[in-house]
């Protein structure tokens, strides 16, 4: 089992990666000393794929457990879903001695990690996410949050877990949609800080036209934990995001938030508008001299053979994009804060970026890509 430590002072924790320690998840809490009724809360679409071999785990040892369902999808991710979720658990009889285990994708993480950071002000809770966007990214460092209609993750905190199982096999039942999108996150860990990855990633792109086969989720650990390595190391420079190093993780994102928010939520999935995000990021880099052609390219290539989107949809209303990018809270005090790269591997945080440098990345996305 391959294990990453995340350094945060009294808030560390680990990062187990291995292919089955779904099975392992009750024998980690008891090896942690968890204690208390476990509230496993999940979606629709994941309950009936994982839900009976966690809890088999946790029966192994013997822990006292209820399972919160609730539908899937980013449009669930709201308050009303949560106000649900935590009158379930009141009268489950959990109380300030419970943990909540979240075992799902990053709609999941983050709406347990939110209800986690609140009920009775605040118990501990466990990440099993099942998703590559999950296990590469969103479980890691602490960010939880509901969306409102003003914008996506507006409303939340940080609070980080007490722990996070990652286990590829559950990759396994994904569509090759919801893998290509989750790999949009690698991308973006590749372009900040590990630029030899972008050569992995292409090459894996061939082995998911139909989803993960057992062989490919043989050699996935390795590259989970990598990108896992990446993302834990910057949250220990600048847990809560005020030092400027955090920031670099919205590589691609913050455009990308807000052609999200423009349509009805789910219409597009989160690594497509941060692939999205990713061009639109590169092409004000170049702008502004800050990366070469054939380093951008890199870039665009790997997006382009992991099928995912650089086109922005002609149903987007570019307007309502950039209102809803305005709305986003990587704005500070109103001004523009926006992350480009120097280089491949070399990110920057930039305050020179204007709103009218947002439109012109928005009209660029509605232009054909050029071949390489």
């Amino acid at each position: 089992m391959a294990t990453v430590d995340v350094s945060l002072g009294e808030k560390s924790y680990q990062v187990h990666v291995a292919n089955g320690a779904l099975d392992r998840v009750g024998y980690l809490c008891e090896r942690l000393r968890m204690s208390g009724k476990a509230a496993i809360i999940t979606d629709s679409n994941v309950c009936p794929l994982y839900a009976e071999r966690l809890v088999q785990s946790l029966q192994d040892a013997e822990y006292e457990h209820s399972l919160h369902v609730f539908e899937a999808g980013e449009q669930s991710k709201n308050l009303s879903t949560v106000e649900t979720l935590v009158n379930e658990m009141v009268a489950e009889g959990h109380d300030r001695s419970s943990f909540v285990i979240a075992l799902g994708g990053g709609v999941v993480g983050d709406m347990a990690g939110f209800i986690a950071s609140i009920y009775y002000r605040g118990i501990p809770f466990i990440q099993v996410p099942t998703t590559v966007m999950a296990q590469v990214d969103s479980s890691v460092g602490g960010k939880t949050a509901v969306d409102i209609s003003a914008g996506k993750n507006l409303i939340g905190a940080f609070y980080q877990p007490k722990m996070v199982v990652a286990d590829p096999t559950t990759l396994l039942s994904l569509s090759p949609r919801v893998i290509r999108e989750g790999m949009a996150e690698m991308v973006k860990h590749a372009a900040i800080r590990a630029p030899r990855m972008l050569q992995a990633l292409q090459r894996l792109a061939d082995e998911i036209d139909l989803g993960f086969s057992l062989n490919t989720i043989e050699h996935l650990p390795t590259l989970i934990a990598e990108n896992i390595e990446i993302k834990a190391r910057i949250v220990e420079a600048d847990e809560k995001e005020t030092k400027g190093v955090r920031a670099y993780l919205n590589f691609g994102h913050t455009l990308g938030h807000g052609i999200e928010a423009s349509v009805p939520y789910g219409e597009l999935l989160h690594g497509e508008v941060v692939s999205l995000g990713i061009r639109a990021a590169l092409y004000l880099s170049a702008k502004y001299g800050k990366i070469s052609p054939g380093e951008s390219k890199e870039i665009l290539r790997t997006l382009r053979v992991l099928e995912l989107p650089l086109e922005l949809p002609p149903r987007i209303d570019i307007e309502t994009a950039l209102d809803k990018t305005a709305k986003d809270k990587k704005f500070c005090s109103g001004s523009i804060r926006f992350v480009l790269l120097n280089s491949l591997g070399h990110p920057v945080l930039s305050e020179d970026v204007t709103a009218q440098d947002l439109k012109d990345a928005l009209l660029h996305l509605t232009t054909p890509v050029q071949e390489y």
